[in-house]
């Protein structure tokens, strides 16, 4: 059996991206969303999640290291003059090196601070992934595994993803960021594994960045494997020139297309010609044997 959960990143990025985020899930269309802890309109999400039916969607963790303020104090390394992170391009380059005591002492301070904010607002996530993939960055990995592990958090999200659909009419940028995160994330693979932490058999997502395949729909679900697959989408409203803050970069037009493209009847036809089921993580205790 194929089945497909199609989870809904940056929740609390904007309010416009929590109303397009949530129009998806009234639709049906999405089925798990993950959490920025220090995102500006996290009240607002959070106030939209107790408003669903228990269970509607599974909530995960969407840990940040690169964009907008800090959970918690003191930190030299992650943060720059204005108290803030460094942003993607700096924080990655940061994050890649590995072996540096103190910066893995801040990430570990900020991981955890992250997740007691969900846990006190009465999340408590069953998945864990990464804004702009942090988590299995090499610097991060460790850390956030524990941090996980510490909360029980079963799966983690692998963002590994070798070959692209309709490969021809994606960009090099999108090509050079895809071949990045995934080669993380092959190195991450065994680790994870070996923690005993459960994944997806397959992850999309990287190559659909402002492209959802809406026209297409048909190929691209006969094209995932049988068990469990994991669709990265980020659908949202247009705030405007209302938008502001360390997310507004990314609150585009773009996430229209996407909510269209997941919400338009083509997708939702195209799940019942291929027999493909809509899915939420499943409830699995941390170690538990995995196989999906």
């Amino acid at each position: 059996m194929k089945q497909l959960i199609v989870n809904a990143d940056d929740l609390g990025a904007d309010k416009s991206r929590n109303a397009g985020i949530f129009e998806a899930i009234a639709a049906g269309v999405v089925t798990s969303l993950s959490i920025l802890p220090n995102g500006p309109a996290l009240k607002d999400g959070l106030r939209r999640i107790r408003e669903l039916p228990r269970d509607r969607v599974s909530l995960g963790i969407h840990f940040n290291l690169s964009e907008g303020k800090p959970l918690s104090a003191g930190l030299r390394l992650l943060t720059g003059p204005d108290g803030c992170f460094l942003g993607k391009k700096s924080a990655q380059s940061l994050l890649v090196r590995s072996g540096c005591p103190e910066l893995e002492n801040e990430i570990r301070q900020e991981l955890n601070a992250q997740i007691a904010a969900l846990r006190n607002a009465g999340v408590h996530p069953d998945h864990s992934d990464g804004h702009q993939h942090v988590h299995i960055l090499p610097a991060v990995l460790k850390p956030a595994a524990d941090a996980a592990r510490m909360n029980g958090i079963a799966w983690v999200r692998i963002p590994e993803e070798s070959q692209a659909f309709q490969a021809d009419t994606i960009s090099s940028g999108i090509h050079e960021e895809a071949h990045f995160f995934s080669c993380h994330a092959e190195a991450a693979r065994p680790v994870l594994n070996a923690l005993g932490f459960c994944t997806t058999i397959q992850f999309r997502g990287l190559y659909f960045k402002g492209r959802l395949p809406s026209s297409h729909w048909f190929e691209f679900l006969q094209s995932i494997p049988h068990g469990l697959t994991e669709l990265m989408v980020h659908p949202g409203r247009f705030a405007g020139n209302s938008a502001s803050g360390p997310f507004s970069g990314f609150s585009t037009r773009d996430r229209e297309t996407e909510l269209e493209a997941l919400t338009h009847g083509r997708f939702r036809m195209a799940l019942r010609e291929t027999g493909v089921e809509l899915a939420r993580f499943p409830k699995t205790a941390l170690d538990e044997r995995c196989e999906f």
